[in-house]
């Protein structure tokens, strides 16, 4: 949606600098996120963006692989190659995913895109913003999760228990198993721009929803809907975050209490970039600040997405749900705006979505929430060159229609197609077919996606921001970090293993 004009209010409006806080738990943490971004386990330091980032990872990688290294020259090479084999059972799974829109004439089709991913990157989960079918089959079999979205305009009719159950039949039994289908979104940010009927059905069609996938058998998808921050009256001091009167006990609490029992995510769309100023970059973009302190926590804040999380985080906590996961649903910063957007650059753009790709792999979480992980899905996949609005609208990608990158931020593993060209291709400014919003083609004529909302600060409620802490189900997040554990212990025997192998 076009959210040019959405002030961030509260911490996004206020607070200086940004920094983000490279810290590693564990050696084995350090080496496996390295692994993750950079394709490799040890030795490539490319990841790292700071001197002081250098350091660290070149302590933690040189200093846990040295010895296998040291003795490599001696080893057989069937002993390399068991060492091999015992990596690739064990991959870290990283969750990292993308909002695939496809506003634009010049996209790639759906089943290329689904190969690039699989192939070229380490993105294992993708957000639509309808009910495209041609994407969602061309998932299929790839191993890559699916986030389907239901037309806003859909879910009066999705509280009647029939129509629910034939959705499900039509919409998600042809394609599952097959398609990997995570949650099913039930419109997209209807409490601030939804209608008052669309609004007042929104939990009762989530739940009816749910029982339509249950009595088909279906209990691994799980039903959310994702939420601008204007849901929240406050944000700034953290501590001070709540649930907007009139929502917070009527609808939120409710939802919440939904989400409780079938362990799915409040999802939520931040965007410090709505926020930003020129006071407050650095706080913004996860880069060196001096930060403030929450005088009612004490905690310390270096960087608006924490600020943000751990607002809505007190505000589920008001209402009794502070172990509910939070899901970020949209976030990211466009790479090329008009002139007098100085802000949007590609250097912002790779500083703000690196930090997202750094959240995603870590498990330090916040600071009223260490040591949680988070699902993230940045916007967007592609530039998309009909999506009305500005310039910078149609710039959120990470890569161009050619799959070539618009920056590096280590969500490709190596074998992606390389720009000759330097910096960001301009997409060009044509006018949208139709401004029908949906974020993309498809079956649907779903009012979901960015594009549906013009600019107008008028409809975007004071202390509007948006973050996500997403700590995922069963079958995401968790498993995500068992498989780094598993690969850290494995690298471990594996290398004990190796080094007895050249005693011999």
């Amino acid at each position: 949606m076009v959210r040019g004009g959405r002030s961030g209010g509260g911490i996004e409006g206020k607070r200086r600098g940004g920094a983000f806080r490279h810290e590693s738990e564990h050696d084995s943490m350090a080496m496996v996120t390295n692994f993750c971004k950079n394709g490799s386990s040890g030795g490539a330091v490319s990841g790292c963006s700071s001197n002081g980032d250098l350091r660290n990872c070149q302590r933690h990688q040189w200093s846990f692989f040295n010895p296998s290294m040291a003795i490599s020259s001696v080893l057989s090479s069937w002993g390399i190659f068991l060492l091999l084999a015992f990596l690739q059972m064990f991959v870290p799974v990283c969750p990292i995913g993308v909002n695939y829109g496809t506003t634009g004439d010049n996209l790639p089709s759906p089943k290329e895109v689904a190969q690039f991913l699989k192939e070229n990157t380490i993105i294992d989960r993708i957000k639509i913003f309808d009910m495209n079918t041609d994407i969602i089959k061309a998932f299929a079999d790839t191993g890559i999760y699916v986030t389907v979205t239901v037309p806003n305009g859909d879910i009066p009719s999705l509280t009647d228990s029939g129509k629910a159950g034939k959705w499900v039949q039509e919409k998600i039994k042809p394609y599952y198993p097959d398609t990997k289908i995570r949650y099913i979104a039930v419109g997209n940010e209807i409490l601030h721009w939804g209608t008052p009927d669309i609004i007042d059905n929104l939990v009762s069609a989530m739940k009816t929803l749910h029982g339509a996938l249950v009595k088909a058998g279906i209990k691994d998808i799980k039903v959310t809907t994702p939420h601008s921050l204007g849901i929240l009256l406050s944000s700034d001091p953290p501590s001070s975050g709540a649930f907007r009167p009139g929502w917070d006990e009527a609808i939120i609490k409710p939802m919440l209490e939904f989400l409780n029992e079938t362990q799915s995510g409040f999802m939520v769309n931040p965007y410090p970039y709505f926020g930003y100023s020129p006071g407050n970059d650095s706080f913004a973009l996860f880069r060196p600040n001096p930060g403030f302190v929450d005088p009612e926590t004490g905690k310390e804040y270096d960087n608006m997405f924490d600020g943000l999380m751990d607002a809505i985080y007190t505000a589920m906590k008001k209402l009794g749900f502070p172990d509910v996961p939070i899901v970020v649903g949209e976030t990211g910063w466009p790479s090329l705006g008009e002139p007098w957007l100085t802000w949007v650059n590609v250097d912002n753009a790779k500083s703000y979505n690196g930090g997202m790709i750094k959240k995603s792999n870590s498990k330090i979480g916040t600071p009223l929430m260490p040591g949680k992980n988070f699902e993230i899905y940045i916007f967007a996949l592609f530039n998309e060159n009909q999506k009305p609005g500005s310039l910078a609208e149609r710039n959120f990608g990470l890569f161009r229609p050619d799959f070539t990158e618009v920056y590096d931020i280590g969500v490709v593993n190596g074998s992606a197609p390389k720009r000759r060209s330097h910096g960001p291709a301009a997409s060009p400014s044509k006018s949208p077919k139709s401004e029908n919003s949906g974020g993309g083609s498809g079956d649907s004529n779903s009012d979901s996606g960015r594009s549906q909302s013009k600019s107008t600060d008028e409809k975007s409620p004071p202390g509007s921001s948006s973050t996500v802490s997403g700590s995922s189900d069963a079958y995401g997040g968790r498993a995500a970090m068992a498989s780094v554990a598993g690969a850290a212990a494995v690298v471990v025997v594996a290398s004990s293993l190796i080094w007895q192998l050249s005693m011999i």
